[in-house]
């Protein structure tokens, strides 16, 4: 059982004594809370004998009724987050720029949550953000060697950004990075412990230390932020403000360190003994000055630029009391509506599940677990059971979370690579995008956009295009947009053929619903699914045009609905309102021009070319 269900003495808050009771499961349809196991496989209501499916994960109460879609709740129009950044985007200050050009486009696809990368300077000129050096200069003074911007930009194209975003409805959730700092302007000369990397709780004896492994180092803790002069929040920080470093400049040694006087929290992942330490210098939240600076940073951030909410980055290396508390402080103080997602990277969703209520529900996680199912039945091929695909994925425990595919840390050539078979990548947005009660689905920059990739070669000659060449992924989220509303029904009775249904609510484009099928085969398949009697003598057609052919649906609601090999078909009536704008829908995904400037060289050597020719 995790140390964070068990802390020692002195007894637990109340809130941490309830998280150790049975976990609970966020109803679906209600947004209460009840104490129940995970949803797990259940039949359709509407099974008929020659149409039973074994071992079907229906995780939404189906009713009886065929036709009682049209008393059903209007639903509000489904909501889709894009991360807006790969790992590799190019570090020439103009990304804030590129995503405010897309924005009209990505709203048209239903994009309503835009997640931007740390927008606080970085110690590194190229970096990402991750290495965090000053949280209050957004792209707005000279330090750290890129003058006023940061890798993405300035201030100025950040906060127009964000104006630009809320004037098409899309919420900025900004990547807040609380864990730790670096860059440090200074070097403190401090006593430490060195600790075993592989288990942080046992020291280890430093070589010419005093007794019990203390040794003196020298640790970069010291931060005056000086082109700054005290703007926005006059707190310097020293080696008071952290607990622990990677780096002593003493013996110029890279290890992990706890800084004399100063405990690791207790309230953190187990994983090697007690994760709080991560890297960098790591900051103390439980020092007062650090408590009063980051509530006052997230009362300041909205002041600079418009917001939506937060992605916590790293929240199982720092306390989880602060973060709730940081948590209340916002929804108390700053914005009660702020979306707010955290990443907390472990497979075992049941313990998320805990940590979820111990948080009151008002933050989500990504759904780590799914992210793994995708990635081990997508690399076996066919020999991949599809049937448990979402076995103990989060959504099943909470509905109400955020799912993805691929983000900046699972992609290729990153510490938590996990790769997802190319041709699974349209299956696995089909899951996340078009199933009712999974969650808020995050798309990936570079699945949308293409990426640069991890060996960037002059002119970018080495660009790798986007999903399926970009045509796909567009349609996925445009169906999510319009068809995916009302009723589900699960047919995951085969372990290469797996499908669902939407039979649609009259307030959503008119009642039209879809029905998915998938395989993982090297040959066709088809499924035969339940779609609603109103939809009887309906002609429906395949949206991603990777499957000929039409279907017509049967006076009983029934239709058989075919997929093409290793691949997933999206059938809707072909008479639906917006059907022809999806079909032929092309979206723009050239962000950074590579191909208007191939055309424009291209385009003169062919017409000479043919000047020769004839």
């Amino acid at each position: 059982m995790s140390s964070f269900l068990n802390l020692p003495s002195p007894p637990l808050p109340a809130p941490l004594r309830a998280l150790q009771a049975a976990t609970t499961r966020q109803d679906a349809d209600s947004g209460s809370s009840t104490n129940m196991r995970p949803i797990r496989h259940r039949r359709s209501a509407h099974d008929h004998d020659h149409h039973q499916q074994p071992n079907q994960p229906n995780p939404l109460p189906v009713p009886n009724d065929d036709d009682n879609h049209e008393n059903q709740p209007c639903p509000p129009t489904n909501e889709t987050m894009l991360q807006g950044f790969e790992w590799y985007v190019p570090a020439d200050g103009s990304h804030w720029r590129r995503l405010e050009k897309v924005l009209p486009s990505l709203a048209a696809l239903g994009v309503t949550k835009l997640w931007i990368p740390p927008a606080c300077k970085a110690a590194c000129a190229r970096g990402n953000g991750y290495d965090v050096y000053d949280l209050y200069d957004l792209g707005e003074f000279e330090q750290k060697g890129r003058g006023k911007g940061t890798k993405w930009g300035t201030k100025e194209e950040l906060v127009r950004l964000g104006e630009v975003a809320a004037r098409y409805g899309v919420g900025v959730l900004f990547d807040a990075v609380l864990n730790h700092k670096t860059g440090a302007d200074f070097c403190e000369t401090v006593e430490a412990r060195r600790v075993d990397e592989k288990d942080r709780r046992r020291e280890v004896v430093v070589e010419g230390g005093s007794g019990g492994g203390v040794g003196v180092i020298g640790a970069w803790t010291g931060f005056e932020f000086p082109a700054r002069k005290g703007r926005y929040s006059g707190m310097r920080w020293n080696k008071e403000h952290f607990t622990g470093v990677d780096y002593d400049d003493k013996t110029q040694k890279t290890g992990v360190w706890k800084l004399e006087g100063k405990e690791w929290a207790e309230d953190v992942d187990e994983e090697l003994g007690n994760y709080d330490f991560l890297l960098f210098a790591d900051i103390d939240h439980k020092h007062p000055e650090v408590r009063e600076d980051m509530f006052r940073w997230v009362e300041w951030l909205p002041r600079q630029m418009k917001l939506g909410g937060l992605r916590l980055d790293a929240i199982k290396h720092y306390s989880f009391e602060f973060q709730r508390d940081l948590v209340a402080h916002i929804k108390e103080r700053v914005d009660p509506g702020w979306l707010i997602v955290g990443e907390y990277w472990r497979e075992d969703s049941e313990f998320l599940a805990k940590f979820i209520e111990y948080m009151g529900h008002q933050v989500s996680l990504f759904d780590v677990q799914l992210v793994s199912n995708f990635s081990r039945v997508s690399l076996k091929g066919e020999k991949g059971d599809l049937r448990k695909v979402l076995d103990d994925s989060l959504a099943l425990w909470k509905p109400d979370n955020a799912t993805f595919v691929v983000n900046h840390d699972t992609q290729a050539g990153q510490s938590l690579e996990t790769p997802v078979a190319p041709f699974f990548i349209p299956i696995a947005y089909a899951l996340i995008l078009l199933r009712a009660n999974s969650g808020l689905p995050c798309v990936f920059y570079a699945d949308l956009f293409g990426s640069i990739g991890q060996h960037p070669q002059p002119g970018f000659t080495n660009f790798i295009p986007p999903t399926s060449g970009g045509a796909v992924l567009p349609k996925l989220m445009l169906a999510r947009k319009l068809w995916a509303y009302g009723s589900q029904y699960d047919y995951f009775d085969e372990p290469n053929c797996i499908g669902f249904t939407r039979v649609g609510h009259r307030a959503q484009s008119g009642g039209d619903g879809l029905a998915v099928v998938m395989t993982n085969a090297w040959e066709h398949a088809r499924k035969t699914m339940f779609v609603g009697k109103h939809h009887a003598g309906e002609v429906w057609t395949d949206v991603l045009m990777w499957c000929p052919g039409h279907v017509v649906i049967g006076a009983d609601g029934w239709g058989v609905f075919p997929v093409a090999r290793q691949s997933v078909a999206v059938w809707v009536n072909i008479d639906a309102p917006a059907r022809n704008m999806v079909c032929s829908y092309i979206f723009d995904h050239d962000i950074y021009g590579l191909e208007a400037e191939r055309r424009n060289t291209m385009e003169p050597l062919e017409r000479a070319t043919k000047q020769v020719a004839s």
